[in-house]
């Protein structure tokens, strides 16, 4: 998607047409007679429904936001505003939410991107802007940009760099110190947030939108396959309802197009390769999430499995994933499936302390660390209990 270079500050039409999600950017479409039904259908609103229909595509390709949406920069703001409208209505009536996942980072990435590009007193004024509408106070200073710690941990707790910790920063009498680059991202996360979240519809408006917008809706599946199961890569069958609770949630999870924490997808990644999964399987697992990109992930699975001679690594002991907040033991409350909601009584086993036992205890065939012939391809072996599995 664009990113766009400014010099002057942003009247309020524009700052709207670029951030149509803050309050008052229906301001721009004020005097027009239009319904949710005209949008789809009204030629009037054609524009509006092209360049809508371009940033869903692009997010669905690369929700990192380098993708250039041509359409965008001409667009007046009002067609911008209207077509972010019809990107949200079409998302939120998708059959899976991560679509609207998905193109929520593409288009915080965007406004973030624009953020950064900006220099001196114009971009410390519109972060303020900007900031300020998504309830999140910034104010410029000598040293950069001054945020609420509280409003700091809750914008940097779900951003994976060790960088944004919290010991790592500038506190100042209640207040943390950051660089304009620092706020455009913490920004982006709030961005991210607020588009995450699915606009309320009528079943009947579902209906309208899937049936005019279903070539979309099925171009942007196609680009954004879910997971499926397949073979391993030593010929047995992969069994993800026989996978610990806490892979089955990682999953789950990224299923949904939600992040996933980077402690979550190495794990998932290292026991999905000892589970015998081939490395097409292991993309595929994360498809879902939200910033999936995949030439990164390829380069990230290749890394995790093809140490050792192909081995990969061990994937995390049991009490590792717990002091992670990935052990769901006692149940997930937010799974669809009784199974996945109630409490484990395996998981509580004094002998169970990894994962791959707990699959193979199940029945799941697991490749050893220790087995000469475990290589890519290879055909797994049973292996011994001891370890990985309950005392015989």
């Amino acid at each position: 998607m664009a990113v766009h270079r400014a010099s002057a500050p942003l009247d309020a039409a524009s700052l709207f047409g670029e951030y149509p999600f803050l309050p008052g950017a229906e301001s721009l479409v004020r005097g027009q007679t239009w319904t949710v039904r005209t949008l789809l259908e009204e030629p009037a609103y054609g524009s509006a429904r092209a360049l809508g229909r371009a940033r869903i595509l692009a997010a669905a390709d690369d929700p990192r936001a380098v993708r250039d949406v041509a359409e965008f920069a001409g667009a007046a703001a009002d067609v911008r505003y209207l077509s972010f409208l019809f990107a949200r209505l079409v998302l939120a009536s998708a059959p899976s939410p991560a679509p609207l996942r998905r193109w929520a980072v593409a288009e915080s990435k965007r406004s973030s991107s624009r953020l950064e590009s900006l220099h001196g007193p114009e971009q410390a004024a519109e972060i303020e802007a900007v900031a300020d509408a998504l309830h999140s106070p910034m104010r410029s200073g000598a040293d950069g940009m001054e945020i609420a710690l509280p409003d700091y941990v809750r914008l940097a707790t779900p951003i994976r760099e060790a960088d944004y910790r919290l010991v790592r920063q500038e506190v100042r009498g209640g207040s943390v110190l950051v660089r304009p680059k620092r706020a455009a991202r913490l920004l982006e996360e709030a961005i991210r947030r607020t588009l995450a979240d699915p606009i309320p519809l009528t079943p009947e408006v579902v209906a309208l939108v899937r049936e005019r917008e279903a070539e979309l809706l099925g171009d942007v599946a196609a680009r954004m396959p879910l997971p499926v199961a397949r073979a391993s890569a030593g010929g047995g069958v992969l069994r993800p309802e026989r996978f610990p609770p806490c892979i089955r949630k990682m999953r789950r999870t990224l299923q949904k197009g939600e992040n996933l924490s980077h402690a979550g997808r190495f794990a998932l990644a290292a026991f999905l390769h000892r589970a015998g999964a081939d490395p097409e399987t292991i993309v595929d697992a994360y498809r879902g999430a939200p910033d999936f990109d995949e030439s990164i992930t390829r380069y990230q699975v290749e890394h995790i499995t093809q140490r050792s001679g192909g081995l990969g690594y061990e994937p995390p002991e049991c009490e590792t994933l717990r002091s992670h907040g990935l052990c769901v033991r006692e149940g997930d409350p937010g799974a669809e499936s009784p199974v996945d909601r109630a409490r484990d009584p395996l998981c509580f086993e004094e002998w169970l302390r990894h994962p791959l036992q707990y699959y193979r205890t199940r029945g799941g065939t697991v490749i050893e660390r220790g087995d000469p012939d475990a290589a890519p391809g290879a055909t797994p072996k049973a292996g011994s209990r001891g370890r990985s599995g309950p005392p015989g």
